[in-house]
Formats: structure tokens, sequence, C-alpha cells
């Protein structure tokens, strides 16, 4: 309930005796007397109260715009994160009939409603307001910066609250428009939340790249593109080994930034295909996010996959061949997961060589995979390759032994002859 002074001066301006062109000077003076009243603790009522009223009868909409919107700029004011949220809430429920005729106002209660749940960490609700402004309006006339600006604002706070699918499609709508706003604080936004999706969505290797690209931009402070380009790196090392990763790894190893952030040792063991201790992963797992550490389909992690993946083609680059057991004690794992993995590697493209499960061996080529899935027609060419390989050994053989019986022959003819087998 209002306090009795606000109650007062409202019911006197309502009275019907009161001259219709005076009314909109003295609400004036009315929200100038709850602005400056040093009573806080009534002032959200007040204004609810005096909302209500320019809401009523008393007035005409040209008349209650304006003065709504000073209500609104009250509201703003208020300090208590609570009685802002209060007094906006109710303006909001006063407009929901008459929203039409007041858009512009309820787009600055929902923005002000927005801000003040904002700041109590409630993103969720902070996003519904702003997705309640009518930004398709045949009413006022709203510029594509101000619509990609509050797309990507709640884009951004779905985010806080790791709701990637809600962000995405309010991503996706910015990206529409994005080709004609030239505000360039707005186009860094888009990226930078681009990048963030990708990351949730596990595409690792793309959100490196955005990550990459954005901690380039001078309109960053330094600490700024600092994160953005440790962001990149976190990204490149939890992709799937292989070729694209690999070319990731070297443009970020030969950024000369690099060598200044703290994920460089692990950078640089993975771009020089260097095998990964249990210490060093375990060191830079403390520094991702819940989401990264999330696990798989198949119960690892994402970091664990991803550094199982990297020993792995490391290991094709130390070995010729290795036995199926002994690749398990180099990985952490037991004979059949590592030999599951190699295969899920070879059929992707992403590791060369071949399985002999008879023997329990991996034979690596020593090349680096295409990154293209293995059909049987490349399975049958890669064994078509090692039996000419083998035939050209033996037969190799076979001319150096011929060589050297021509030259016992030669030499000593008979030693040769009291020799041979009849």
């Amino acid at each position: 309930m209002a306090s009795s002074p606000i109650a007062t001066a409202l019911a006197n301006i309502e009275s019907p005796s009161r001259a219709q062109q005076d009314k909109p000077s003295a609400y004036k003076e009315v929200l100038d007397l709850i602005r400056s009243s040093s009573n806080s603790l009534h002032i959200s009522t007040d204004l609810s109260a005096f909302i209500d009223s320019i809401l009523g009868e008393t007035l005409g909409i040209v008349a209650a715009r304006p003065l709504l919107a000073s209500a609104v700029d009250a509201i703003k004011s208020i300090t208590s994160t609570e009685d802002r949220i209060v007094a906006g809430a109710h303006a909001l429920l006063a407009l929901e009939s008459r929203v039409v005729s007041f858009e512009e106002q309820d787009a600055l209660i929902r923005e002000t409603l927005a801000d003040a749940y904002q700041e109590q960490d409630d993103y969720v609700e902070a996003a519904k307001m702003l997705e309640g402004i009518q930004l398709e309006s045949s009413q006022r006339k709203i510029s594509d910066d101000s619509k990609v600006r509050t797309w990507i604002r709640i884009c951004r706070l779905y985010l806080e609250e790791d709701d990637t699918t809600s962000a995405e499609s309010y991503l996706n709508r910015a990206k529409n428009l994005l080709y004609k706003v030239e505000d360039h604080e707005l186009n860094l936004m888009f990226q930078l939340s681009q990048a963030r999706i990708l990351d949730s969505r596990r595409k690792f290797l793309d959100a490196s790249q955005v990550y990459h690209s954005f901690s380039f931009s001078m309109a960053l402070d330094e600490e700024e593109r600092t994160r953005a380009l440790s962001s990149a790196i976190i990204c490149a090392v939890l992709a799937p080994a292989g070729p694209q990763r690999s070319r990731t790894l070297g443009k970020l190893y030969k950024d000369e930034r690099t060598p200044q952030v703290a994920e460089f040792g692990i950078l640089e063991k993975m771009f020089l295909d260097r095998l990964l201790s249990t210490v060093e992963v375990t060191k830079f797992a403390d520094k991702l996010a819940p989401h990264q550490l999330a696990q798989t389909a198949d119960g690892s992690t994402v970091l664990a996959k991803a550094v199982i993946e990297h020993n792995l083609l490391s290991a094709s680059r130390l070995y010729n061949n290795i036995g199926v057991s002994e690749l398990g004690v180099l990985l952490g794992l037991d004979a059949e997961k590592a030999e599951e993995y190699a295969a899920h590697m070879l059929e992707q493209g992403r590791l060369t060589g071949r399985i002999d499960q008879i023997d329990g061996m991996i034979f690596f080529n020593g090349s680096e995979g295409s990154g293209e899935r293995t059909s049987a027609a490349q399975v049958d060419m890669a064994i078509a390759r090692d039996l000419r390989k083998w035939d050209i050994k033996v037969q190799g053989l076979a001319e150096e032994v011929e060589r050297v019986a021509s030259m016992l022959q030669a030499q000593s003819p008979d030693f040769v002859t009291g020799s041979m087998v009849h």
C-alpha cells in the first residue's frame, strides 16, 4: 500500500473536480515527491500506486506515455534490487492488457527488470524479460543494431546457465542481421558467444579457431586477449586427435604470444607429438570448465579421451609396430580398450596403419592420417601395398643369396662342387 501522503495526492488528482489539463503537471509533482522522499521503505509501493493511477481512466494515452517513461526512470534509480523488481513487475502487470499502446515503455521496464535479475544472478529470468520485448513492431521503429544487441544479450544470459540450445536460437537470429551491423563491439560479442556455444557443444576445433581470431582484436584489453588465447589452446587440446587438430596446434604454437600463457607446456608437447604424463594432464584439468570435464558416451571424460588419442598418435610416430597389450600399458588402458581406440581412429582416417588381431599387433605407417573415413577399398589397398613390400624384400633376399652363390662358384669351384647336395 502507498504511503499516506502519496495516496492522498493521487486521490486528489483522480477527483472528477480536478481540471483535465492540470493533471499531467500534478502527476509530475507527485513523482518528484516520490523520488525525493527519504522514506525508501515505501518507494516501490508508491511507484506502483502512481503507475496504477496514470494507467487508469484519468489520463489519455498520449499524456500517460511520458509520465510512465518518467516512472520507469524512477524505478531504475531505486537502490534496492528487490524493490526495483517489485515495482517493475507491478508495472508490467499493469501494462499487460494495454501493452500495444505502451510498447516502448514496456520495453524499458523489461530491460530494467533484466538488469535487476542479472544482478541477482538469475540469468534465466533476465533472459525471459528480454524475450518479451516486441522487436518486430508496427508501433515503433527499432534499428537492426538494437535487435541484434537484444538477441546477443539473451544468448549470453542463457550461456551463463549453460543452456546452449536456447542461446544458439537467439544467436542464429542475430546472425541473419549481423551483416547490417557496423558496431564493432556487437560483432565481437557475437564472436565470443559463437565460440562459447561451439565450446559447450564440444565442437572444439571450430571453437578454437573463433577464440584465436577473437584474441587478435585490438578493441579488447590485454587481459581479455590473453584469456581468449588460453581458451583457444584449451579447445585445441580437447579436440579429437588428427590432421585437422595438428594444423590448429601448429597455428597456435607459431603464435609468438603463446609462450606467455600457462597452457603453453601442454600445447608444445601435443604439437611435437610427445607423450603426456598423468601429472601434466591432472594439472591441466584444474583449469577446465565443467562441460569440458563432462563424461562421453563410453564413460570417459572429454579430456581423458583427447589425451588417449593424442598419446596413441604419438606412439605411432615412435614405433613401426607395437603389441596391443603393450599399447594398453602405454595408454593406461586394458588391451581390448586400446585396440578399440586404435580401430576407431584408423576407421576415421585420423591414424594410418592396420591391426593384426591374430598376432595382437598394430602396425603403423608412420604417415599422418587424411582425416577421412577408411573404406573397404582403402583397407584392401593398404594390405596390397604391404604385400608388395614383402614381395620386394623376399625377392631382394633371393637375389642376394644367388649373388653370393655365384661369387663362391667363381672363386672356389672345388668347394662348391664338394658342398653341393645331389
